[in-house]
């Protein structure tokens, strides 16, 4: 099932996602539902608050890129509980990143290119590895909604400031996107 993706100013996109436990209800079918909702929205990337529920889920799918980087050729993960534990801060990369939560906008944002990690498998087997390069910026991006954050809380206040109208404009349910959303209601 297509779920909506929920738009810049719903006040789940602001909490901190808590862990879950194996006897979370319906995991499979959600997970599942999540990348019906990512394929429909044409995203790589999906996190639980950005459909409406404050869990810590992330679900990233890079196979769509694997004509420019074949490396990810077949990368389709779910990440349950995920926590980065450690940035190496030695080589950073900045790009530009967009969010279906955010449609329309798109900035620079500077990430560290190589990042320590800890999550669980959709069986919950525990994994703690690095992770480098386009990947890592992915799950910063994706991880970074589990603690109420967004990337345009990474950009430079100058920029922030520039973005504001279009912001606002999300908040008033004002832009347009090819996908199910939630807007915020006043």
């Amino acid at each position: 099932m297509i779920l909506p993706i929920y738009i810049y100013g719903q006040p789940v996109l602001r909490k901190v996602a808590e862990d879950i436990t194996p006897d979370y209800p319906e995991l499979k079918q959600f997970i599942s539902d999540m990348y019906e909702t990512l394929a429909a929205s044409e995203g790589i990337g999906l996190a639980a608050p950005q459909v409406g529920r404050a869990d810590r889920i992330v679900i990233i799918d890079l196979d769509v890129l694997s004509d420019d980087l074949p490396e990810y050729k077949g990368f389709r993960q779910a990440f349950i509980n995920p926590h980065i534990i450690e940035y190496d801060d030695s080589k950073t990369d900045s790009s530009e990143e967009g969010c279906l939560s955010l449609p329309a906008i798109h900035e620079k944002v500077t990430r560290p290119t190589r990042i320590h990690v800890k999550w669980m498998d959709e069986e919950f087997q525990p994994h703690d590895e690095w992770i480098d390069g386009y990947l890592a910026r992915v799950m910063q991006h994706e991880f970074d909604h589990l603690d109420g954050k967004m990337f345009i809380d990474r950009v430079s206040s100058l920029r922030r400031q520039l973005i504001s109208s279009k912001l606002k404009a999300l908040t008033q349910g004002r832009y347009r996107c090819g996908y199910k959303t939630k807007p915020v209601r006043k």
